[in-house]
């Protein structure tokens, strides 16, 4: 272990509830049954309260309703899982977790995933507000369930489609195919109506009809990477970080999950140093994120 985890939240389970609570809970405990703030009291068992409301009066812990509830891995161990993968810009593998907490590898690939689902974003704001500039583009990643490689062509590869707005952030959709109808919707969905779109000269960026001021393609097939600002090199310099970590730590994802890896380098970007977020408050942030989400082993698979 390095340095970073000689805080006693990383090897000690009182410590790490206790962490989780300030970090959760702020102004007091909060009931997850009735959603009451700051009226409950400590049980005689150790981190769970019992709500003080007449009409709940229902047990609870800081871990309830979020996706490390009824997990018997150590808490401590759960805030080592959340800084490894918040820390590593291209990924921890289920392997390297599993031997770093000593848990079972089943074990640390439910952690992970959970943990990917804490770092999924919601309520999301239109991309490009005020004449901002939207880069929109699409990478292939590993092949399709059942699909038998072609001879030329990615119809056998899984497809991400991402939006990154110059300077700021990126969210990625796991589509099924890149065509006309999931950039219609996709764009249409999150893109501003002010937004300046920039993308490659693919023909269903040509024949789409995009809501925005301005729509500007560049030829990579004539060999045209950068004209003025109009470019789509953020998304590529995203994408080398994604794809180099999906095929060098990943190596294998199944089509259900790409949605949470896709989320997960969405996530470590969105929150990046050039942002003014370190690693710690990049791992704090994850672990609110926890916060009103569930992932059951069933679920996961």
């Amino acid at each position: 272990m390095t340095d970073v985890f000689s805080a006693p939240r990383f090897h000690d389970d009182v410590a790490a509830r206790q962490y989780l609570e300030a970090l959760l809970w702020p102004e007091g405990p909060v009931c997850p049954h009735c959603g009451v703030v700051n009226h409950a009291y400590a049980t005689k068992r150790p981190g769970v309260y019992r709500c003080a409301e007449k009409e709940c009066r229902k047990d609870f812990s800081v871990t309830m309703k979020t996706v490390m509830e009824r997990s018997k891995i150590a808490l401590h161990k759960w805030l080592q899982a959340f800084h490894l993968m918040c820390s590593s810009k291209k990924g921890v593998s289920a392997h390297q977790l599993h031997r770093t907490l000593g848990v079972t590898y089943e074990a640390a690939w439910f952690m992970a995933h959970r943990i990917r689902e804490a770092m999924r974003a919601g309520g999301l704001s239109p991309m490009g507000s005020g004449g901002g500039i939207v880069e929109a583009d699409e990478t292939f990643i590993g092949r399709k369930q059942g699909a038998r490689r072609a001879k030329a062509g990615y119809g056998h590869k899984m497809v991400v489609m991402s939006l990154v707005e110059r300077g700021g952030k990126v969210r990625s959709f796991k589509i099924d195919q890149a065509g006309k109808e999931a950039a219609n919707r996709i764009i249409g969905e999150n893109v501003s109506h002010e937004a300046r779109l920039m993308t490659d000269s693919a023909g269903y960026y040509k024949a789409a009809n995009f809501n925005v001021s301005d729509h500007q393609m560049v030829n990579h097939m004539e060999g045209e990477y950068v004209r003025g600002d109009v470019h789509t090199n953020t998304l590529e310099s995203y994408y080398s970080v994604f794809k180099r970590g999906m095929k060098g730590v990943y190596q294998h994802c199944r089509e259900k999950h790409l949605h949470r890896y896709a989320a997960e380098f969405d996530f470590r970007h969105n929150t990046r140093i050039a942002l003014g977020v370190n690693d710690g408050e990049r791992a704090a942030l994850a672990v609110k994120g926890a916060a009103g989400k569930r992932l059951t082993y069933r679920g996961s698979h």
